[in-house]
C-alpha cells in the first residue's frame, strides 16, 4: 500500500514536470515569433500577395487577434470563397480556397428587355472574379430593370456552369412575368371634387383596353411622387390653400399582378384673395410703378400658380428699370376666419451674385447651346431665382429630355453661383402611322417620319404622306427654332396635293410648290408668322356637265402668295379648353410674280368661358373677304361654306351655286358664328368624352361669272345640333347630329358629320 502511494505520487509529479515543460516550449515558441507564413490553395494568385493580408510577419508573436484578422481581410477581397488562417507551431498556415474567374455571363428568357440592355445594368464581366455578393447585386439590378418596366413580377435565378480551370459560366435565368397594372386608384377624403375628377389630374392611370399605347397604367414609383404634386398644384389652383396629400400608398396584389394606388387628401377650405400689395424698398422705386403689373384681384379665387406669374412679371419689371439684383417675395397673410388670403410683394435688394459659369451635363446628342439658348441668364448675369425657374421650365417645354434639373451651388467666391443643368434625354424620333374616316374626305391613311432634334441641334424634320379617299398630300418640313441665334423659327415646305371636288364642283385640284416661314413670339400668348409660298395650282378633270364658271377656269397658273399670320391663344388645354380666347388675323397678298392676284383677308375668335366646373360654354365667329388684283378670284382661291365651318350643311353645301349644273361656285364674303354647350354625359373624366349643343350660323356671297347664272342668295343659314367629342388614345373623334333651320331650295344638307383620327 505505501509503495502504491509513492509511486501515484511519483506519477503525478512526473505529469506536472512534462506539462510544465511542454508550457514552457510553447510559450518559448511563441516568444520566438513565427518562424513561417505557409499559404496553401493558392492557384491564380501568388503566395505573396495573399501573405500581404496577413498583419503577421515572420518573427512577429501569433496572436489569436492577428490570425483573425487576416482571415477579415481576405474575405474582404473577394477573391476566395474561403479561407482558414490556423497555428502549427510556429507557423501560420494559410489555407484558400480562390473564387473562379467568370467566361461568359448570359440572359435567359428576356423577351421584352434585350440583352443589350440588361448587359449594361449588370456590374460582374468576363475575365472577373465570381462572388455570391456580386451576383446578387446584379440579380437585384436587373429585377429593378423589370420593375422600371412595370413588371413586378418578374424574377431572376443566377446559375453558374462551372468548367475546367476553375472558370465559370454565369446564366441569369428571367421569369419576365405580366405587366403589373394599376387595377384601381381612390382617393380617400375628398370631398368638393370627385375620384373621377381627381383621375384626370394625376399622371398614372387606371389600366384599361384602350392604354395599350401607353405607360401610365404601369406602376412607377416616380410618377407616384409626381402625381402628389399635381394634386397640390391643382387644389392650390383652385383655391384650396391649405390642402396636402396625407399619404399616397401603393399596395400590390397577392399574386404580384397588379396595383391598388390609394391617395389620402386633406381639402381644407377655399380661399379667395383678400388685399393685394406691393411693398418696394428700392431707391427710387416706387409701388405704384409696379401695380400695374399684378394682373390679380381681391375677390377671385385664390391661385398659386397667379401668384408665382406675378413674382415673374415683378421681376421683370424691376430688372427692366434697372435693379439687377432683387429678391421678391410673396408675403401670405391667411384670415380664416373670413376665407381670404391676403398678399403684399415685397421688393427687397437681393445679395449681389452672380453667374460664374454654367455647367451642363447628361446630354449626349443634344450639343450644349441647344440647352443654354433656354436659358435665361448667362455668365456674368445676376442671379435671379425666378429666372432659374423659368430656364427649368423653357428647357422642360423642348420635349427633348426626360428629366430636368437646374439648380445652383456655390462658386469660387461669396459673390459668385454655378448654375448646374442636369437633363437626362429621350428619344426624339417619331415614326407614325394613320387610319381614320372624315365626312370630307371619307377614309384616309397617313404615314409620317420626324425627327424632333435633328443631328442633336434642336431642328425639326417632318415627312409625311396622307391618302384619302377625296384628297392625298406629300409633304416634307424642316424648321430651325432658332434661326440665326435668335428666337425666330425658320424652315421650308415642299409640297404636293391632290383634292378630289367632283361632288361639290366638278372639277380636280393639284397643287405643288414650295414655302418659305419665320415665326416669332411676342409674348406667351401671341405669336406671329409670316410665310411665301409659290405653287403651280391646277384646276383638271373637269366634268363635260361643270358650271361654265368652272369650265372657264380650267387649266393651270402660278401663284406668289406672302401671308402674315398673328395668333392669339390663352386657352388651358387645345382640345377640351375651359377657358380663354383664341383669335387669328390671316392675311394673303398673291401677285408678288406668278399669274394670280389678289388680296385675302381673314379674322376669326372664339371665347371659352365656365358656366359651372363641368359645363363650358363658348362663343365665336369668324369673317373673311378676298379682292381680285386685275383678275376674277379664281375658284380655288374662294371661300366655301359648309361642313366643319357651318354644321348641318356639306362641304360647299351653303352659298352660291349654278342654276344649271348645281355646282358650288363659292364666294368672296364669308362670315359664320357659333354658339356651344359642353357638358359631361356621366361616364368618368378620366375617358375624355364629352357632349355639347351647339348653334351655327353663317352666310357666303359675292361670287362672279360672265357665263354661268350663279344663284348668290346672300341670307343667312342657321343650325342645331348635339355632339359627342373623344380624347381617345387614337387621336380626336368627334360626332355631330345637326339640323339645318335656316336654308335654301339649292343648299345641301347633312344630319351627321364624323371625324375621326388615329396615330400609332
Amino acid at each position: 500500500m505505501v509503495f502504491r502511494r509513492y509511486f501515484v505520487i511519483f506519477l503525478s509529479a512526473i505529469t506536472i514536470i512534462v506539462g510544465a515543460s511542454s508550457e514552457t516550449s510553447l510559450l518559448f515558441a511563441q516568444s520566438l515569433g513565427a518562424t513561417e507564413i505557409r499559404v496553401e490553395g493558392a492557384q491564380r494568385i501568388e503566395a505573396d500577395t495573399v501573405r500581404s493580408y496577413v498583419p503577421i510577419r515572420a518573427g512577429q508573436k501569433i496572436t489569436t487577434q492577428g490570425m483573425d484578422d487576416a482571415l477579415k481581410k481576405l474575405f474582404a477581397t473577394g477573391l476566395f470563397a474561403d479561407v482558414i488562417v490556423r497555428r502549427e507551431g510556429s507557423v501560420v498556415v494559410v489555407r484558400v480556397v480562390e473564387n473562379p474567374i467568370i467566361n461568359r455571363i448570359a440572359f435567359e428568357g428576356n423577351k421584352r428587355v434585350s440583352n443589350e440592355i440588361l448587359q449594361d445594368e449588370v456590374k460582374l464581366r468576363p475575365r472577373i472574379v465570381y462572388t455570391r455578393s456580386r451576383v446578387q447585386s446584379d440579380v437585384q439590378r436587373l429585377i429593378d430593370v423589370y420593375r422600371r418596366n412595370g413588371r413586378f413580377a418578374a424574377s431572376v435565378e443566377p446559375k453558374v456552369i462551372q468548367l475546367p480551370q476553375n472558370r465559370v459560366d454565369l446564366v441569369f435565368e428571367i421569369t419576365e412575368g405580366p405587366i403589373t397594372e394599376i387595377r384601381r386608384i381612390g382617393f380617400v377624403g375628398n370631398v368638393k371634387y370627385s375620384d373621377s375628377d381627381l383621375r384626370t389630374i394625376v399622371r398614372t392611370k387606371e389600366s384599361a383596353w384602350y392604354r395599350f399605347l401607353s405607360a401610365d397604367d404601369t406602376y412607377d414609383p416616380d410618377r407616384l411622387t409626381f402625381d402628389r404634386e399635381l394634386l397640390r398644384r391643382f387644389y392650390l389652383s383652385k383655391g384650396y390653400a391649405d390642402f396636402r396629400v396625407v399619404s399616397a400608398v401603393a399596395e400590390l396584389a397577392p399574386n404580384r399582378e397588379g396595383f391598388f394606388i390609394t391617395f389620402t387628401i386633406e381639402e381644407g377650405e377655399r380661399y379667395r384673395f383678400g388685399k393685394i400689395d406691393v411693398a418696394a424698398k428700392l431707391r427710387d422705386l416706387s409701388s405704384d410703378q409696379l401695380k400695374g403689373h399684378i394682373k390679380i384681384k381681391g375677390g377671385d379665387w385664390y391661385n398659386a400658380d397667379a401668384v408665382e406669374n406675378v413674382v415673374l412679371n415683378l421681376t421683370d419689371a424691376v430688372g427692366t428699370l434697372g435693379y439687377a439684383f432683387v429678391d421678391i417675395r410673396p408675403q401670405v397673410k391667411r384670415k380664416k376666419k373670413e376665407r381670404a388670403i391676403d398678399i403684399t410683394f415685397r421688393v427687397r435688394e437681393g445679395p449681389r451674385v452672380f453667374v460664374e459659369r454654367i455647367d451642363i451635363t447628361g446630354n449626349v446628342r443634344t450639343i450644349d447651346p441647344v440647352i443654354r439658348r433656354e436659358m435665361t441668364l448667362v455668365e456674368g448675369d445676376a442671379f435671379n431665382a425666378s429666372k432659374m425657374r423659368r430656364a427649368r421650365k423653357r428647357i422642360r417645354n423642348l420635349g427633348f429630355f426626360e428629366k430636368v434639373d437646374v439648380k445652383n451651388v456655390a462658386g469660387s467666391q461669396r459673390d459668385k453661383t454655378v448654375l448646374q443643368v442636369k437633363v437626362r434625354e429621350r428619344s426624339t424620333g417619331e415614326i407614325s402611322f394613320g387610319a381614320g374616316f372624315s365626312s370630307s374626305d371619307g377614309l384616309l391613311g397617313s404615314v409620317g417620319i420626324r425627327e424632333r432634334n435633328l443631328l442633336g441641334k434642336g431642328q425639326d424634320l417632318l415627312l409625311k404622306t396622307t391618302i384619302a379617299a377625296e384628297s392625298s398630300q406629300i409633304d416634307l418640313q424642316f424648321t430651325e427654332p432658332y434661326f440665326l441665334d435668335r428666337e425666330l423659327a425658320a424652315g421650308f415646305d415642299l409640297f404636293r396635293t391632290t383634292r378630289d371636288l367632283q361632288d361639290e364642283s366638278s372639277f380636280e385640284r393639284k397643287s405643288l410648290g414650295a414655302g418659305l416661314r419665320l415665326g416669332f413670339e411676342y409674348s406667351d400668348k401671341l405669336r406671329q408668322r409670316l410665310r411665301y409660298r409659290i405653287s403651280r395650282e391646277e384646276v383638271t378633270n373637269v366634268a363635260s356637265t361643270a358650271s361654265l364658271a368652272v369650265r372657264e377656269q380650267a387649266g393651270a397658273a402660278v401663284k406668289s402668295e406672302i401671308s402674315q399670320i398673328l395668333t392669339y391663344d390663352s386657352r388651358d388645354d387645345r382640345f377640351l379648353p375651359t377657358k380663354g380666347v383664341v383669335a387669328r388675323f390671316n392675311t394673303d397678298l398673291a401677285g408678288l410674280g406668278g399669274s394670280v392676284r389678289y388680296v385675302r383677308t381673314n379674322v376669326k375668335a372664339t371665347k371659352f368661358f365656365p358656366i359651372t366646373e363641368q359645363f363650358i360654354g363658348s362663343i365665336g365667329g369668324s369673317a373673311g373677304y378676298i379682292i381680285g388684283i386685275g383678275d376674277d378670284v379664281r375658284i380655288v382661291d374662294r371661300f366655301f361654306l359648309g361642313g366643319p365651318s357651318l354644321r348641318g350643311f356639306e362641304v360647299a353645301g351653303a352659298g352660291p351655286r349654278d342654276e344649271a349644273s348645281d355646282d358650288a361656285v363659292g364666294g368672296k364674303f364669308i362670315y359664320t358664328g357659333t354658339a356651344q354647350l359642353t357638358f359631361p354625359i356621366g361616364l368618368p373624366n378620366e375617358f375624355g368624352i364629352k357632349g355639347r349643343m351647339f348653334s351655327d350660323i353663317g352666310s357666303l356671297s359675292n361670287s362672279e361669272s360672265t357665263l354661268a347664272t350663279i344663284t348668290d342668295d346672300k341670307s343667312l343659314r342657321a343650325s342645331v345640333g348635339l355632339g359627342i367629342s373623344w380624347k381617345s388614345p387614337f387621336g380626336p373623334v368627334v360626332i355631330d347630329f345637326s339640323k339645318a333651320l335656316l336654308k335654301k331650295d339649292f343648299d345641301k344638307t347633312e344630319v351627321l358629320r364624323f371625324d375621326f383620327g388615329a396615330r400609332f
